[in-house]
């Protein structure tokens, strides 16, 4: 068996796939040979079946494929055991992948779990199991939890991130000072902060404009990180939210009304691109401003085809939907 791993010059997630393939071929008896390629032009990539690093290549043929892949030199997602997305195949989806292959290599049927299944499962739903896409990115501690509830709480309901002040209250409770427990948050891409060490956004809200406005139930008007984030907020603030946005291609004005799970479009084409910009950091440097709405799926495409180094899916306005109430839906469970 031949695997190759096809992936960007430093990958960081290279080592993540290789340390999960070690897991799945640990005594085997059957001969495998893993090689690299490096690549960083479109047109190769394009050439080898590169869509998005890393890509893992089983004799050949991409087990992972899904509808809406493009050829890119920008990372790839893949839905997480349990929910969520990872930088690498899930044990389990790798050990499904190399058991079919091995099965068609000794021209034995597959017992039906093979990669066909995990392919064909992305292939349904393209965002199955992606609820926990931040779950890394989580307050950890009472006093972090706290001051992410005060941040996410004031921009609900003001429209702007709290004074310094009241979080140095909150933070003081717990015996420390606010300015820390903020440092902490922005380490773990939590929140971001300016240089000055401001409040620049917490997901899903940004204090700059974007192009995603946000109405929250006739109240306050805030701006959303991306079009992911602004369809989350209905399901975290149990309230009706209005989304004003517009395609990148066509500048065409876009509305989406959101109740909880469930979305409303103008025009009714609507869909959303989810994707990576190449090279690993904060999700507001390398998804955020990637994740955008479209009129319909040809300027989505047209826009892919824009930003070769971005990789991604297009997908369906509900399927977007249900991915923002599953990350921010119990964001403001205390």
């Amino acid at each position: 068996m031949r695997l190759e791993i096809l992936q960007v010059p430093g990958c960081p997630h290279v080592a993540l796939l290789e340390q999960r393939l070690e897991n799945v071929l640990a005594g085997q008896q059957s001969e495998v040979e893993i090689s690299h390629r490096v690549i960083d032009d479109p047109a190769v990539a394009a050439d080898a079946g590169m869509t998005g690093s890393p890509t893992l290549l089983v004799d050949g043929a991409d087990p992972f494929v899904a509808p809406g892949l493009v050829p890119s030199v920008s990372c790839r997602l893949y839905p997480a055991e349990g929910g969520g997305v990872g930088g690498a195949p899930s044990v389990a989806a790798l050990r499904q992948a190399l058991h079919a292959a091995a099965a068609d290599t000794a021209d034995e049927p597959a017992d039906g779990r093979g990669g066909c299944c995990s392919a064909g499962t992305a292939a349904e739903s393209p965002l199955a199991g992606l609820g926990g896409w931040r779950d890394a990115a989580r307050p950890r501690t009472p006093a972090e939890r706290a001051i992410h509830y005060a941040i996410l709480r004031a921009f609900a309901d003001r429209g702007a991130p709290p004074e310094h002040a009241e979080l140095d209250s909150v933070a003081a409770e717990f015996g420390e000072p606010g300015r820390r427990v903020l440092a902490r948050l922005h380490t773990a891409d939590v929140i971001r902060l300016d240089p000055a060490g401001r409040i620049a956004s917490a997901y899903p809200f940004s204090t700059s404009p974007t192009p995603h406005r946000v109405r929250i139930g006739g109240g306050a008007g805030v701006y959303a990180m991306c079009a992911v984030d602004a369809l989350g907020m209905s399901a975290m603030l149990a309230a009706e939210v209005v989304i004003e946005s517009a395609d990148p291609v066509t500048g065409e004005h876009i509305t989406v009304t959101v109740h909880g799970e469930s979305a409303v479009a103008t025009p009714a084409t609507v869909v959303v691109f989810v994707g990576a910009d190449a090279g690993h950091g904060p999700s507001a440097d390398t998804c955020c401003t990637t994740l955008n709405f479209f009129t319909d799926r040809g300027t989505a495409r047209s826009g892919a085809d824009e930003h070769p180094q971005v990789g991604g899916i297009v997908v369906d306005l509900a399927d977007a939907t249900r991915l923002g109430a599953t990350i921010f839906g119990g964001a403001l469970t205390t």
